[in-house]
């Protein structure tokens, strides 16, 4: 057996998970960061494992779902414009956005939309379309944003004068901080992202422990990943210790990957950004530097925020916010449902609502 099998072997999940049974007092109400750690929970059976007085909610882990309706109102608008090729992920072009229209329904109207597996292709097609404008669609946390940097830079060194990115990046520590001074979310621990996390490492979740006195594990996706993450938080609090953890490190250093941030550092600066069901969160966002004005997307097509209200009935904000899960609302599984998404959590791979209704509903 593989190291890396034993991350997924019966016996071992099998010990920690007794561990954690033995160990446990009393209810642990923990919120998994990281959509991706959703869907592997579901996925793995272990939310039917864990002991009953566990609870699981899920966070604002998923780079689509947190995308704000404005942001999304703000790109709809752009794929009417002519001369506009928008370059996006996958997952954003079914996400509903101002009366519930979606970039695949702007496709089908004419606009032009390309699904691009990296913002290097994107860049490609900007020089494979020197009369147009090619916009990317800059949706991700600190994972994605070295890579859209490195692009930026790239089409920076080649002169490509017709090649834009509408950042929309965000960050998860202001996030997490805003999340956890909200004094109606009630948590005892967090199950950190392992994926945010190989780029900025430990340092930036430090004030969960310092200021909020709350155990944190960074943990990977395998089931043995997430039940040692669990019984590390059990054993953390059965201490009364309140830590920041790194139980990644086939993957994570400590200080994460300093080349990515500096790449990420040098083309774009923190700024402002809105999050769906959250609203304005200081320094959250990432916005080019001066040096990168003439790429930025907003400032040169003169676009604007739209005003957008939240879709009605939907309660995509307050599942990104731990505040209730999928299955409580009132329009999961009947009104929205993956073939006919009506939020964002419903359309991503990473969303909750998504998990929710392909594990869930199978059980």
């Amino acid at each position: 057996m593989s190291i890396f099998d034993q991350f997924s072997d019966p016996e071992l999940c099998k010990s920690v998970l007794d561990a954690i049974h033995s160990e446990l007092e009393g209810e642990l109400r923990f919120m998994e960061v990281c959509g991706t750690h959703t869907v592997a929970i579901f996925r793995s059976g272990l939310r039917s494992l864990l002991p009953p007085g566990v609870m699981h909610l899920s966070g604002p882990g998923c780079p689509v779902c947190v995308t704000h309706e404005s942001e999304v109102g703000m790109y709809m608008d752009l794929a009417g414009r002519d001369g506009v090729i928008v370059a996006t992920f996958g997952d954003l072009v079914r996400v509903p956005g101002p009366g519930g229209t979606c970039l695949k329904d702007a496709m089908a109207q004419g606009a032009r939309v390309a699904v691009v597996y990296s913002p290097m292709d994107a860049l490609a097609l900007a020089r494979e379309n020197p009369g147009d404008t090619v916009v990317f669609l800059g949706i991700g946390f600190e994972t994605t944003a070295p890579a859209v940097a490195a692009t930026l830079q790239a089409a920076r060194a080649a002169g490509v004068g017709n090649f834009r990115v509408l950042s929309f990046h965000k960050l998860v520590p202001p996030a997490l901080h805003a999340l956890l001074g909200d004094p109606e979310l009630n948590l005892d621990a967090l199950v950190m992202p392992g994926h945010v996390s190989t780029i900025i490492g430990l340092e930036p979740y430090r004030f969960i422990a310092d200021e909020f006195r709350l155990p944190a594990a960074i943990t990977g996706f395998d089931p043995l990943d997430i039940l040692q993450s669990l019984l590390d938080i059990v054993r953390q609090r059965n201490e009364g210790r309140a830590e920041v953890v790194n139980l990644y490190r086939r993957a994570v250093q400590d200080l994460g990957n300093p080349k990515a941030v500096a790449v990420m550092d040098s083309v774009f600066a923190p700024a402002d950004a809105l999050w769906r069901g959250i609203g304005m969160i200081p320094g959250s966002g990432l916005a080019l530097r001066p040096g990168y004005e003439a790429f930025d997307a907003q400032k040169a097509l003169g676009l604007t925020l739209p005003e957008a209200k939240p879709i009605p009935g939907c309660r995509c904000g307050d599942v990104l916010r731990g505040k209730l899960t999928p299955d409580r609302c009132p329009l999961f599984a009947k009104a929205c449902t993956p073939a006919k998404p009506v939020g964002p959590c419903m359309v991503s791979t990473e969303g909750s609502c998504a998990a929710y209704f392909k594990y869930q509903m199978e059980i």
